[in-house]
C-alpha cells in the first residue's frame, strides 16, 4: 500500500509541475501579451504628446496674432480719438469765430441803421422779410428802434412788433 501511495505522489506531483509548466508557458505567454499592450500605450502616449504640443504651438501663435490684432485695434483707436478730439477742437474754434464773424456783421449793419435817416432805414425794413427786419431792428437802441417804426408801413410795423416780442431767434418765428 505504500507503494501505491507513492506512486499516487508521484503522479499528482508529475501533474502538479506539469500544471506549474502549463502555467508558467500561460504567464510567458501572457506577459508578452502586455509587453505589446504597453508598447502600443507607449505609441499612443507619443503620438498624444505629439499632438498635445502641435494643439499648444498653434495656441501660441493665435494668441500671439491675436494680441497683434489687438495693438493694432488699440493704436487704431487712439488715432481716431485723437482725430475726434482734433475735430472737436476745429470745430469748437470755427464755432467761435462763425460767432465773431456774426456779431461784426450784425455790429456793422446795426452802426449803418443808426447812422441812416429814420425814413429810409424805415423804407429799407419794409421791403425785407420780416425776421430780417425784426433781427436788424432788435440790435438798435430802443429809442431808434421807435423812430424808424413810426415811418414804417403799420401793417408790417406790427408783424415785426410781435416778432420782437417773441425774442430772438427769429426765424422760428415766422409770422410771414
Amino acid at each position: 500500500m505504500k507503494s501505491v501511495i507513492v506512486i499516487i505522489t508521484l503522479l499528482t506531483g508529475m501533474t502538479y509541475a506539469k500544471d506549474l509548466v502549463d502555467c508558467n508557458a500561460v504567464f510567458e505567454q501572457r506577459k508578452g501579451e502586455i509587453l505589446r499592450e504597453l508598447d502600443r500605450l507607449d505609441e499612443e502616449q507619443q503620438a498624444f504628446e505629439i499632438y498635445k504640443e502641435a494643439q499648444l504651438d498653434l495656441i501660441a501663435k493665435k494668441e500671439k496674432k491675436l494680441a497683434q490684432k489687438l495693438a493694432e485695434v488699440n493704436a487704431t483707436l487712439q488715432k481716431v480719438t485723437a482725430t475726434k478730439k482734433e475735430i472737436l477742437e476745429l470745430y469748437e474754434k470755427n464755432k467761435k469765430l462763425l460767432e465773431e464773424i456774426k456779431k461784426a456783421k450784425d455790429d456793422k449793419i446795426t452802426a449803418s441803421y443808426l447812422k441812416m435817416k429814420d425814413s429810409k432805414a424805415a423804407a429799407i425794413l419794409d421791403a425785407m422779410p420780416r425776421t430780417e427786419a425784426a433781427r436788424i431792428l432788435f440790435n438798435l437802441t430802443p429809442k431808434k428802434i421807435a423812430k424808424v417804426m413810426a415811418k414804417m408801413d403799420p401793417d408790417i410795423a406790427s408783424e415785426v412788433t410781435a416778432l420782437l416780442t417773441k425774442g430772438p431767434p427769429f426765424d422760428q418765428n415766422l409770422t410771414k
